[in-house]
């Protein structure tokens, strides 16, 4: 995983002052996965805050050439990233596509949707990373159409040991804006959450798909 220290606070500054990381160490949300989680994270609420929505498209311009190299197309994964993946293909001046979860049932049954051409370089941008299965999979789709993916460029990410595995696996580089580690360390700085509440938002992280379970005998 690549980041910058400094955007990488910045960043979670951000998302946690527009309520786009929600901690709530006391009441857990429940994810789609079905994990327990004292953190959510729902980035689209950065398109509603236009100064916002600019810094993240300027830092992943400017970091995506800086780490792939500049690309041929952007390519965002449905449907978080469609928004803000077409932010920073705008401002790079280049195509954009966007990769579904699942090829269309109906019609062409595209899975990736917009003009790719066989050999083009790829950077895919996605909003947020947990195990990297769903974003895989959009690599996956690119690769199976011919795209040569660069790499992958991600707002948030909460570390997971599986993610590294699961990109080290797809020989994949991923550059972030801000991790989980980061957020942690800025969200006691700045009084968000109190110091009994870090220690159970950091138990989680090392355990999550088990955390909150109720043990039965």
């Amino acid at each position: 995983m690549i980041f910058n220290k400094d955007t990488a606070e910045k960043t979670a500054e951000l998302l946690l002052q527009i309520n786009a990381i929600k901690l709530n160490p006391e009441n857990s949300f429940t994810w789609a996965s079905g994990w327990k989680s004292p953190i959510y994270c729902d980035n689209r609420l950065i398109l509603s805050f236009p100064s916002i929505r600019n810094y993240v498209r300027d830092e992943f311009a400017k970091n995506i050439e800086k780490q792939f190299g500049k690309p041929d197309v952007i390519a965002g994964v449905a449907t978080g990233a469609i928004g803000i993946g077409m932010l920073v293909a705008e401002s790079m001046g280049l195509p954009f596509v966007y990769v579904r979860p699942e090829p269309k049932k109906h019609g062409r049954q595209n899975q990736v949707e917009g003009f790719l051409q066989k050999g083009q370089n790829v950077v895919v941008v996605e909003d947020l990373i947990s195990t990297g299965n769903s974003s895989l999979q959009a690599v996956d789709a690119l690769r199976a159409a011919g795209a040569n993916v660069k790499g992958m460029a991600a707002i948030f990410t909460y570390g997971f040991d599986v993610a590294e595995e699961n990109f080290k696996k797809a020989k994949l580089d991923l550059y972030t804006l801000s991790n989980y580690q980061n957020l942690l360390n800025l969200a006691v700085a700045k009084s968000y959450i109190t110091e009994k509440e870090e220690k159970t938002l950091r138990e989680w992280s090392i355990t999550p798909s088990t955390w909150g379970q109720v043990e039965t005998k």
